[in-house]
């Protein structure tokens, strides 16, 4: 099972990337599934989540009206839209697939990982 992130990239400060996450091996139609990043020199944090059906959604504060989470059950991905983008969101992002149809903001629910992609911000 993997869970393969892409779309990651040097943008600068306003813009806007599309971050894409495919699941291979496995569908996680009933899963929720979750974005974290990691900022050089701090730790892992959440970002955004959405549930089984991706009816439910959920975002940290920090990210909250620029980033939008989207998933499509039948080709097995999710998606996140990111725009302002600012130098803060520079990161190395992570996909996750969670067993608790729900989701989670606790990296601890989530079982599946990706590798990451790493999106940088700066002019």
């Amino acid at each position: 099972v993997q869970l393969q992130a892409s779309g990651g990239g040097l943008v600068q400060p306003g813009g806007s990337l599309r971050l894409s996450c495919a699941a291979l091996g496995r569908t996680f139609r009933t899963w929720a599934m979750g974005w974290f990043r990691q900022a050089p020199g701090k730790e892992r944090e959440f970002v955004a989540r959405a549930s089984w059906n991706g009816e439910t959604t959920s975002y940290a504060d920090s990210v909250k009206g620029r980033f939008t989470i989207s998933r499509d059950s039948a080709k097995n991905t999710v998606a996140l839209q990111m725009s302002s983008l600012k130098p803060e969101d520079t990161a190395v992002y992570y996909c996750a697939a969670s067993p608790y149809a729900g989701g989670s903001h606790a990296e601890s629910q989530y079982t599946y990982w990706g590798q990451g992609t790493l999106v940088t911000v700066s002019s």
